[in-house]
């Protein structure tokens, strides 16, 4: 099964474009990525600039919007993910409950869906997913 682990920064959402986090967060931080790494279960993952540099693209009326952040109605953002591979979402919540976050930082847990989650009609209409996806379509 796999699981994103999303990080949530409390305060992100306003960061000025540019903002890093300082080494000493990223040194002990590393040290949490090498253990999922050393424990085989590390799939991905990636820092996220903030919202100030990024753009949504919203489709009300059917046309595409482009709006350059930051955003004012956010209230959590992504700082950056996780995606592991473990047995079960209890693993994946031992995973996160080990991280060594900041108390103003929150770690959502999602399971990612498997092409085999949906039913038959629906795996006939996404035929090509495997394909543009490659082997990481077919983990369970």
């Amino acid at each position: 099964m796999r699981f994103m682990m999303l990080m949530i920064p409390q305060g992100y959402e306003q960061a000025a474009p540019g903002t890093l986090p300082p080494a000493d967060r990223v040194a002990t931080m590393m040290k949490y990525n090498e253990t999922l790494q050393q424990a085989g279960v590390l799939v991905a993952l990636d820092g996220l600039h903030p919202p100030s540099m990024g753009a949504r693209v919203s489709f009300a009326g059917g046309k595409p919007k482009v709006t350059d952040g930051p955003f004012s109605e956010s209230k959590e953002v992504l700082g950056g993910y996780w995606m592991i591979q473990v047995a079960s979402r209890d693993e994946a919540i031992a995973w996160a409950s080990r991280c060594p976050a900041a108390e103003n930082e929150t770690i959502e847990i999602r399971q990612v869906m498997d092409f085999e989650d949906f039913p038959a009609d629906v795996q006939e209409a996404g035929s090509g997913f495997r394909d543009m996806h490659g082997d990481s379509a077919q983990r369970n």
